[in-house]
């Protein structure tokens, strides 16, 4: 049972990283922001990408290990 409430959280957890990265992608590819803006989204997305990348892992790690 552990094991299930585990991945329920692991998928809610990406799904969630994933739309809010969608939001800043789409955002930065629709409209005009200076550059100031853009570089700090650009940021954000790649911490955002390496946050889901550590969920990724912690999961494999506590399921696997």
């Amino acid at each position: 049972m552990e094991s299930l409430a585990l991945t329920f959280e692991f998928v809610g957890t990406v799904l969630i990283a994933y739309a809010a990265l969608r939001v800043h992608f789409r955002f930065l590819s629709e409209h005009r922001v200076d550059e100031k803006v853009f570089n700090s989204m650009k940021r954000e997305m790649r911490f955002g990408i390496l946050g889901v990348v550590f969920v990724i892992a912690g999961y494999v790690l506590q399921m696997f290990l």
